[in-house]
């Protein structure tokens, strides 16, 4: 081996690269592991890469996996670059200097938790993220968490919601983390796989999570008496291995859902219900707000579509942008 093949052979000795999923982000600091390995060890990124995005407050999230490098003999690793991904959960930024923040990406499915009490369910948040999942490619399922806590009163408004949206056409579990209904059904559906909880502060998220593997342990707060709804309990975005099989990522609760790059001419597109008929519309493009002919209205009118989720879809059009 002559003196070039030595130098170029021990460079590779002391800075060996790899490949790893960010599992958790805390600043400009982040823990990587080789999944499904749980080999957990820090890194940081480069300047350069920090600044690459410069439309996102975050150029790296939890989810994705990157290329790194890291120094001999231990030491925190340094992430060279991202690999493309293939979705993401991506919400406009409370940062108004920014344009959008990646909540997480390459997901397997993402469980949107939703109380009708303590807090009341949001219709505009809901259909918000809904939207964003399927602009994305992310698999969704809705979660309509705290059984326990619904009587005769609130029977009708948990099949009201099971009907808005299965209708559109999305998958809906109830489940309650207090007593345990369901959690067998949840933990099956995790197997193997990378989630996402999300949803308003204070439907328990962390509480379905400890749930499906109580050794997690994380922490969880009583709801707000005087509010009436959720205090943050996670402060940041983590993923975590489950006992049970499968990864899966908590997050802080979001009040609001700001959609990101999904224009209006598209929007529709987004709400299955709708793309399942638009292309009968007499008109194409059909904004489904005055057109004579459109087929979009027509379902509404028949039942096909809910009123609710076709008033939800006016309501973005006319916001001109200021999703809240």
């Amino acid at each position: 081996m002559d003196f070039v093949q030595f130098s170029i052979f021990a460079s590779m000795e002391k800075n060996k690269t790899g490949i790893a999923t960010v599992v958790k982000h805390t600043g400009s600091h982040y823990m990587l592991s080789r999944l499904p390995a749980w080999d957990v060890f820090p890194a940081v990124i480069t300047g350069k890469l920090r600044l690459k995005d410069f439309n996102s407050t975050n150029p790296i999230a939890v989810g994705d996996r990157v290329e790194f490098e890291s120094p001999e003999g231990g030491g925190t690793s340094v992430i060279k670059s991202i690999l493309p991904r293939k979705n993401c959960i991506i919400r406009k930024s409370a940062n108004l200097s920014r344009q959008s923040h990646v909540i997480a990406s390459n997901l397997d499915r993402v469980f949107l938790v939703v109380t009708l009490k303590h807090p009341e369910v949001k219709m505009q948040f809901v259909d918000r993220f809904l939207v964003t999942c399927q602009a994305y490619n992310v698999p969704v399922t809705i979660l309509i968490n705290k059984t326990d806590l619904y009587g005769e009163e609130e029977k009708p408004r948990v099949e009201k919601l099971k009907e808005i949206y299965g209708k559109a056409g999305y998958e809906i579990m109830e489940l309650s983390a207090a007593t345990g209904e369901n959690t067998g059904l949840l933990k099956e559906a995790c197997k193997g796989r990378i989630v996402l909880f999300s949803g308003q502060s204070g439907v328990g998220k962390s509480s379905i999570i400890n749930a499906l593997d109580p050794a997690l342990t994380l922490r969880t707060e009583e709801i707000s008496e005087y509010h009436l709804q959720g205090k943050h309990t996670t402060t940041f975005y983590e993923m975590h291995p489950l006992s049970s099989g499968g990864f899966v990522i908590d997050m802080p609760g979001i009040r609001g859902f700001g959609l990101v790059n999904v224009a209006k001419e598209e929007l529709s597109t987004y709400f299955p219900e709708m793309l399942r008929v638009e292309d009968d519309c007499r008109f194409i493009p059909c904004t489904h707000t005055h057109e004579p002919g459109c087929a979009v209205k027509e379902a509404v009118e028949k039942g096909m579509i809910s009123v609710e989720r076709y008033e939800s879809y006016l309501g973005m059009l006319e916001e001109e942008g200021k999703y809240r």
